[in-house]
């Protein structure tokens, strides 16, 4: 059963992120996602995350493929313009790709190149629009594409802690209207804060996945709070991972918590190891998933 064919059936949904090596090699991505397999129902290929330079998500998202796995290939607005980003969405679909999250990207300020120049031609709601065109076999010019149109699974983002809320739900109500069918939430932290999110939102009947970030310290919590839009560490947990002797056993602790308490409130749980690939199956376990 294809990760799309998942949703329409209402299951459950889990998915694990990997990120690309910053080199042409992919051993220690495909190790990463070898952890998880049977586990997960598809694996996220981060697209230049954070704005770091690294081997690019669609030739990840093959690779994986290739593997044996169903990628979810990440694709941001931040360096293509229209051209290049409908031309990946059908190198995508050409290569057997079919699940993409469309995202709008870090600037590239924030990443190891910050001389960079954005580009942002698109946003992600005239993206998804124009993933959905070429569904109907045109390109965003009304051109016609030759052969058979490309089919996808369209999934977005959504920040329920962002302060305030309205702009958010008003993007992802924009989102479902352009075609998204699925989406992944930021890191959730405040349990109370996704309950608002899910009461605000429940006309919108989409599947949503609520976000889980392997936390690793105090001081990576801390950070997240000053520099991260829409994520708020409760300063208990930080406490919990300040006082820790064994900062991995703590995490899963927290990350599985965490997931008992979003269970009931979402219809899928997307895991954020950054880096930290190696004790996702004991938070799964620890979980109950």
């Amino acid at each position: 059963m294809t990760f799309k064919e998942k949703i329409q059936t209402n299951k459950f949904l889990l998915t694990c992120e990997v990120g690309p090596e910053k080199g042409m090699h992919a051993d220690r991505m495909l190790a990463a996602a070898e952890l998880v397999r049977s586990k997960v129902d598809a694996v996220n290929v981060t697209d230049l995350q954070s704005s770091v330079m690294r081997l690019g998500s669609l030739t990840a998202s093959f690779l994986l493929k290739q593997n044996g796995f169903e990628p979810i290939y990440q694709l941001t607005c931040r360096d293509r313009n229209r051209l290049a980003l409908q031309s990946d969405l059908l190198s995508a679909a050409a290569l057997g790709i079919q699940n993409v999250l469309i995202a709008t990207g870090d600037h590239p300020s924030l990443g190891d190149h910050p001389q960079a120049k954005p580009v942002f031609d698109l946003d992600s709601v005239q993206l998804i629009q124009a993933a959905k065109k070429l569904q109907s076999g045109f390109d965003m010019q009304d051109h016609k594409l030759e052969g058979v149109p490309p089919q996808f699974c369209i999934g977005a983002v959504v920040n329920p802690g962002s302060d305030p809320l309205v702009p958010q739900i008003m993007k992802m109500e924009k989102k479902i209207q352009a075609g998204a069918e699925f989406f992944q939430t930021q890191a959730v932290f405040d349990i109370r804060a996704f309950e608002n999110f899910v009461l605000r939102t429940k006309h919108l009947r989409i599947p949503v996945m609520a976000g889980i970030i392997l936390l690793k310290s105090a001081g990576m919590a801390r950070f997240m709070n000053k520099h991260v839009a829409g994520i708020c560490v409760p300063e208990s947990l930080i406490q919990q991972m300040q006082e820790s002797k064994d900062k991995a056993a703590t995490s899963i602790e927290i990350a599985s918590r965490l997931i008992k308490q979003l269970k009931p409130l979402c219809q899928g749980i997307h895991i954020m190891p950054i880096g930290w690939d190696k004790i996702v199956t004991q938070v799964l376990e620890a979980s109950g998933l």
